[in-house]
Parts: structure tokens; sequence; C-alpha cells
């Protein structure tokens, strides 16, 4: 079975009132199995347009991602989130096919 991921992108703009945010998701995550890919490392912009911070988090599905996101928990932190930041954030399946091969 695939994995489901979020995939977010966020400009911070009060990194204080953002903390709680952040805080409250680790158990809100966990509750549901998330465990974090990427979370604001170095990157690069190479095409398109980016914001300040990036993160993927790995669900064990795509229908328990979208669950988490729908959660009152999460739900109610959005609320905490949304004065100090702008996100983008979509949720997707995971690939489980073929891989290309070395050829």
């Amino acid at each position: 079975m695939a994995k489901g991921y979020w995939i977010g992108r966020v400009d911070v703009s009060n990194d204080e009132g953002y903390k709680p945010y952040a805080v409250a998701n680790g158990p809100i995550f966990k509750k549901w199995g998330g465990r974090f890919a990427v979370r604001a490392g170095k990157f690069a912009t190479v095409e398109g347009a980016s914001r300040t911070r990036n993160v993927v988090i790995e669900f064990p599905d795509y229908e328990t991602a979208i669950a988490c996101y729908n959660s009152p928990e999460y739900q109610a932190n959005i609320k905490v989130r949304q004065p100090h930041a702008i996100a983008d954030l979509i949720i997707i399946e995971g690939y489980d096919g073929p891989q290309p091969s070395d050829g």
C-alpha cells in the first residue's frame, strides 16, 4: 500500500506566534502515524517560486493523511497558525510502482 504525504510550504511572519502551532503538531502527527521526512532543511529553488520553509510528512497511507488533516485537533491548530504564517499544503498519495532502472 502506498504511503500518504503532506507537502507543505510556509512563510512565517511571526516566529514566536508560530511556535505553539509547531509544538502542538508533534502529538497530532504521532496519533495518526505521521513522521517528518523533510522539516525545514536546506533547499535550492531551481524552478518556479518557493516559500521560506518546506515540510514533507509521511503517513501510513493517503486516507490516514486526509484523516489527520480533517481531525478536530489539527483543524483547531490551523487557527493557531493562520495569524502567523501563510501556508500551501497538498496531500498526495505516494507511488509504489516500478522505478527507473539503471539501464
